[in-house]
């Protein structure tokens, strides 16, 4: 039986990994941190592997017999005081990751990088033949998903990369469902002005598997998806959960200026604001993304927008997450 291993088995596309990878017949180890993900990953049939990306001893054992690393785990955070942290998980965990791996021997690593490495300073749809900026980026974030992909090309490894824009689906407790959550208990402070492609969480996952077992090797591959404002997302949730939510989104000076002023709050609280500057230059951006590559190459779905938020609602009901 093959095996192989997931970091961030125990996040959001993670989870949806370990299903699809359990339903393809694999022997699934999920790298895991703590009991709470021990707990998550034996819930979808994987067993859990005590690691981290930044101990290479426990790396070493986890790779150990494995045909495919799923690299999925990243942090995600936006706040300019969590940088160098976040940077040496990012770009230190993967160099180390990529290092055990080679030195057993691993077939194949499929590398779950982001629309990010390409940078919201990119303005024109993303193709994967659109020339990377996030190397060039002041967001932190960027930077990692830019220098992480890089990392993975160049290792000497069979490798994909795939890109996944805005995730949504569910199984969502972090992401886009605090924004749900806020429009359901009334305490949206306003709607940022751009615009995102939703990427199905299922689909997005199915990719990565698709990618794995197809042979395919040194391609990338963008995941987008239904392309909508955030002011018609959030109109489409208030609409379903009965809620009322902002006619008119919020001028991008006015978000920005707001996001500096946190900002500067936090320099002296030292403690992370509710909303970053670089949360609001993505949420200011418009991300438009080609995932024809994908589709012609892994059978990738795009999941209407209305037919999403229903499953994504569904499944917040049923886990209690929702006042109504």
């Amino acid at each position: 039986m093959t095996t192989v291993l997931v970091t961030g088995a125990g996040g959001f596309l993670g989870q949806h990994l370990l299903r699809e990878l359990r339903e393809a017949g694999c022997n699934v180890r999920g790298l895991s941190r703590g009991s709470a993900s021990d707990d998550a990953i034996a819930a979808h049939g994987a067993f859990p592997v005590r690691g981290d990306l930044l101990d290479g001893a426990s790396l070493a054992t986890a790779v150990a017999g494995v045909d495919a690393v799923f690299h999925a785990a990243a942090d995600t955070g936006t706040w300019r005081g969590d940088n160098a942290r976040q940077t040496r998980i990012n770009v230190g965990g993967t160099a180390a990751l990529l290092a055990a791996a080679a030195a057993a021997g691993v077939g194949r690593v499929i590398h779950t990088s982001s629309v990010s490495a390409y940078s919201h300073r990119v303005h024109e749809e993303l193709r994967e033949t659109v020339a990377q900026r996030g190397g060039e980026s002041w967001i932190n974030y960027e930077r990692d998903k830019f220098a992480t992909e890089q990392l993975v090309r160049g290792s000497g490894l069979d490798w994909v990369v795939l890109q996944p824009a805005h995730i949504l689906g569910p199984g969502d407790r972090h992401n886009w469902s605090r924004l749900i959550r806020l429009v359901d208990t009334g305490a949206l402070p306003g709607v940022p002005p751009g615009s995102g492609a939703f990427a199905d969480v299922r689909e997005v996952a199915r990719a990565h598997v698709q990618a794995w077992r197809s042979g395919i090797a040194r391609e990338a591959f963008l995941l987008g998806g239904e392309h909508v404002s955030f002011l018609q997302l959030i109109g489409k949730i208030g609409a379903r959960l009965g809620r009322k939510v902002p006619q008119r989104a919020t001028p991008a000076w006015a978000l920005v200026a707001y996001t500096r002023a946190l900002d500067l709050v936090s320099r002296v609280t030292r403690r992370a604001p509710a909303l970053t500057p670089e949360a609001a230059a993505f949420t200011c951006h418009h991300l438009r993304v080609d995932s024809g590559k994908a589709v012609r190459a892994l059978g990738y779905r795009m999941t209407p927008i209305d037919t999403l938020l229903d499953d994504t609602l569904a499944w917040m009901r049923r886990e209690g997450m929702l006042a109504g």
